[in-house]
């Protein structure tokens, strides 16, 4: 009994000590991920930066167009490129300025600011200023905002001004003949504009296209500037000045001039008196007649080192074989005689000439056989067409090693002999 006793209490003691007691459990599942990674740097090769020298003189070489103009809207494109492109851009783009009403005025003056650097940078990049006076536009530029202008611009070489006379209201003839356009009346410069060109910077080269009846503005505007060496003059012819006490003080070095009825040879006594020595272009865009040629060659004959014409006749290439110094020979017209490119100056060494179907080619061929000092050759191929011995001539100038440039556009004709092709070097 007492064994028995002994064992019942026994179990009971540990039924009650294992019995499970009662807890709140809670779990949480999160996936295994596998340890973070340090990102590796990325080894990359230097960045080869190219010369910004180098990009600028590809910029400013390739800025013109395939007829020689300047494409400003590739200029305008890399001034957007980055910050370093762009004040090289934009210099490029200041280069040349063209003004034809006030508007355009207002927008350089703030484009130039003085009180900005960029400012500054711009007005001293401004090398050709171009204007257009037309005194029968409503909103056209006034003298006195063309003299700020030029003030403007310190670094200026050359200025090209083209002047319009105003019509009496309701006489202007849309499509009238030109000859008409050019006797419209129109002021002479004031004291005042005067006094600021004279200011302003000595500029070197003038165009000046007079399109009025006004015959002071040419030497209103040559009393301004006493150190001109080139001057290109079109338009209405000039007249010599009323009171001409004195010569044109200028020692001119080139001469253009396009006129339908040239000057008087007493206007051309005052405008070269003091250019005989120093007189060596002369380009005339219209035919002169033998008189007027003959006269540049009397004066100036010794010292003319390029001359260009519209055409030439016998008597014109006589005239210019009197030319012992002349460099530069330039005649447009395809039936030019065939005598002005015979027996030239022994110092040729350019020649430029139109060419069609028609045109004598063999006193061409005879100079470039034998002219030992001829270095180029430039031509202009009329409508297109090729002249049957053309391919001649282009072998005769390879034989010789003479480079040759032909263009069928007489723009680019114009513009490609515009520069100086010729050394200064002593004939």
């Amino acid at each position: 009994m007492g064994l028995s006793y002994g064992l019942g209490a026994y179990c009971f003691w540990y039924r009650n000590t294992t019995r499970a007691s009662p807890h709140d459990l809670s779990f949480t599942i999160t996936p295994s991920y596998p340890p973070p990674q340090r990102p590796q740097p990325i080894s990359r090769s230097p960045r080869s930066r190219f010369p910004l020298e180098i990009v600028l003189a590809i910029i400013e070489h390739a800025q013109f167009d395939d007829s020689l103009q300047v494409d400003r809207s590739l200029l305008r494109a890399c001034s957007l490129v980055c910050t370093e492109w762009s004040t090289a851009a934009q210099k490029l783009l200041f280069r040349n300025v063209i003004l034809r009403s006030s508007s355009d005025y207002a927008s350089l003056q703030m484009a130039v600011d003085s009180t900005t650097a960029k400012g500054r940078v711009l007005g001293d990049a401004i090398r050709h200023l171009r204007v257009i006076l037309d005194h029968n536009q409503p909103l056209g530029l006034s003298e006195r905002l063309f003299a700020e202008a030029v003030l403007l611009c310190p670094n200026l070489r050359e200025l090209n001004l083209s002047l319009f006379g105003s019509a009496s209201p309701g006489r202007d003839i849309i499509g009238s003949p030109s000859y008409l356009r050019m006797r419209r009346p129109a002021p002479s410069f004031d004291e005042g504009t005067l006094a600021l060109l004279r200011c302003g910077p000595q500029i070197s080269r003038l165009q000046f296209t007079n399109w009025s009846d006004n015959q002071l503005s040419l030497t209103q505007l040559l009393s301004v500037w006493p150190m001109l060496a080139s001057l290109s003059i079109g338009g209405n012819a000039p007249e010599l000045p009323p009171i001409a006490s004195e010569p044109f003080p200028c020692a001119l070095a080139e001469l253009n001039m396009n006129f339908q009825h040239p000057p008087s040879l007493d206007f051309m006594d005052w405008l070269l008196h003091n250019s005989t020595e120093t007189l060596r272009v002369v380009g005339l865009e219209q035919d002169p007649s033998t008189r007027f040629l003959e006269y540049l060659v009397d004066m100036h004959g010794s010292k003319l080192e390029s001359v260009s014409l519209p055409s030439c006749s016998h008597d014109q290439a006589r005239a210019l074989h009197r030319c012992s110094a002349l460099r530069q020979l330039i005649v447009e017209s395809p039936l030019a005689t065939p005598l002005c490119y015979r027996n030239p100056s022994h110092c040729l060494e350019h020649m430029a000439l139109g060419l069609n179907r028609m045109t004598p080619l063999q006193g061409v061929m005879d100079s470039i056989k034998s002219q030992h000092s001829l270095k180029a050759v430039t031509v202009h191929l009329w409508g297109g067409e090729e002249h049957s011995s053309f391919s001649s001539l282009k072998i005769a100038c390879a034989y010789r090693g003479i480079p040759i440039r032909v263009t069928r556009d007489i723009r680019v004709f114009r513009r490609m002999l515009r520069g100086d092709l010729i050394q200064d070097t002593e004939c």
